[in-house]
């Protein structure tokens, strides 16, 4: 038994059960009386002809169970009069024709190890017992996408389950699971914290062996590639987010991803990438000189991002609002511009937006299971959230853009702890390393 179980953990050290069966209980006790909730497992989507993406498991469903196989659905029904029924999870049933071709899949008794859960049930017995429990629930949570990110073209396995639960009890009330995991997910376990802490060290080995690699004449998807490897090669299915590696004026770029141009002689070179492990993120950014050494213009933009990251690392405190954590890191860029000469002191006066012009996009966002992780925006800051912080500073006119980024957990007493304050950011360490 314990062999085959390791056959399914053995990519990353897989958190325990209890901390699954921890969120589950959570998320039923705000649940409304005689409530059933379901959820889904996402599909494996096709390419073309017998091609399909990679499986990632809907993060949802393994924030509540920590299985992380296609085919999987768990029904949570508090009020149950059967004890057996208020958890099941459903799994894929195996055979020997599947091992062989696709390997080893979860048998009953490795999916309550998972996820704690006793009752586990065939995939194909879901929809008898979904409809046999369903008659006797007054309200079914059903689990739509609310993240203000969010936009999906794709018909889901969940929006299929959606449409044929309606047709079934269209009487039934029916609501939403997000809004309640919004608020769990937002706030982190301590295990879940290790978790992301590990996907930032690896993310470190990968960032500490790029930069002794890096010089002109490098090409940006020979960069990714000394990153893959590296993260592989630690434990983690690859990167969080499709990678941004943009020297020269690709930098300016927020979003690019081609990562197909020669490093240059001069450029600045932004790193934007991230390790996961064990499906949690990490989200990094560095800014280097792909010669070694900062113009002194380069270092002086560079030393002024810096300044701003640390003064906004430290307003990410129990009891920030959003919206004005936001406000006050616009007070802060908008006077580093004008000190840049950026801008000027009556630019600044007249318009308190007038830094988007080189500082387009927010500082922060939620970082867990998902990169833009999941987190009730309208609520104050609290104890064990995890944040993003990266400011940048992008001047098209001269030729670079430079952001910095590190992950970062608000604490109710000791001030935000950094979980990637072993990755080197000040210029003097970037050149030094470099020159190794």
């Amino acid at each position: 038994m314990k062999i085959i179980f390791l056959l399914y953990d053995m990519k990353y050290t897989p958190l325990p059960a209890s901390v699954f069966s921890h969120h589950r209980q959570r998320f039923m006790a705000e649940l409304k009386p005689n409530s059933m909730a379901v959820f889904n497992s996402n599909d494996i989507y096709p390419i073309s002809a017998d091609s399909t993406l990679p499986f990632a498991q809907h993060r949802d469903l393994f924030y509540l169970s920590g299985i992380d196989q296609e085919e999987t659905v768990l029904i949570l029904y508090p009020d149950a009069e059967n004890p057996a029924h208020r958890e099941i999870v459903f799994v894929r049933e195996t055979n020997a024709h599947i091992a062989v071709w696709e390997g080893h899949k979860l048998n009953k008794e490795e999916a309550t190890k998972v996820s704690g859960i006793k009752t586990v049930l065939w995939t194909n017995e879901f929809e008898n017992a979904f409809l046999d429990l369903a008659k006797n629930a007054e309200n079914i949570y059903i689990n739509t996408n609310e993240h203000y990110r969010a936009k999906v073209e794709t018909q889901t396995r969940e929006d299929r389950f959606i449409a044929r639960s309606k047709e079934l009890f269209p009487n039934h009330t029916y609501q939403k699971s997000n809004l309640i995991l919004q608020a769990l997910r937002g706030v982190k376990d301590p295990e879940e914290i290790a978790h992301i802490q590990q996907a930032c060290n690896i993310t470190e080995k990968g960032f500490r062996r790029i930069l002794r690699y890096v010089k002109p004449g490098v090409w940006e998807h020979e960069i990714e590639a000394e990153f893959a490897h590296e993260f592989l090669r630690n434990r983690s299915k690859g990167f969080a987010y499709t990678p941004i590696i943009a020297s020269g004026a690709n930098s300016n770029v927020l979003h690019y991803i081609e990562n197909c141009r020669e490093c240059k002689e001069g450029d600045m070179l932004l790193l934007d990438v991230g390790a996961e492990y064990g499906n949690y993120s990490s989200d990094m950014t560095r800014t280097i000189p792909v010669s070694g050494r900062f113009s002194t213009r380069q270092r002086a933009v560079y030393d002024a991002v810096l300044n701003v990251k640390n003064e906004a690392t430290k307003l990410l405190v129990p009891g920030t609002l959003w919206k004005e954590y936001h406000k006050e890191v616009g007070k802060l860029m908008s006077s580093t511009l004008v000190d840049l000469k950026l801008l000027t002191k009556n630019e600044v006066s007249e318009n308190a937006e007038a830094y988007k012009k080189y500082f387009m996009h927010g500082t922060s966002h939620h970082l867990g299971l998902d990169t833009h992780d999941y987190g009730l925006l309208n609520k104050p800051m609290q104890a064990n959230m995890v944040f993003t912080v990266e400011p940048g500073i992008y001047i098209p006119d001269e030729g670079f853009g430079i952001r910095l980024e590190d992950d970062v957990v608000v604490q109710k007493t000791s001030g935000p702890v950094n979980l990637m304050a072993h990755i080197p950011i000040d210029a003097d360490e970037i050149e030094a390393l470099m020159r190794q």
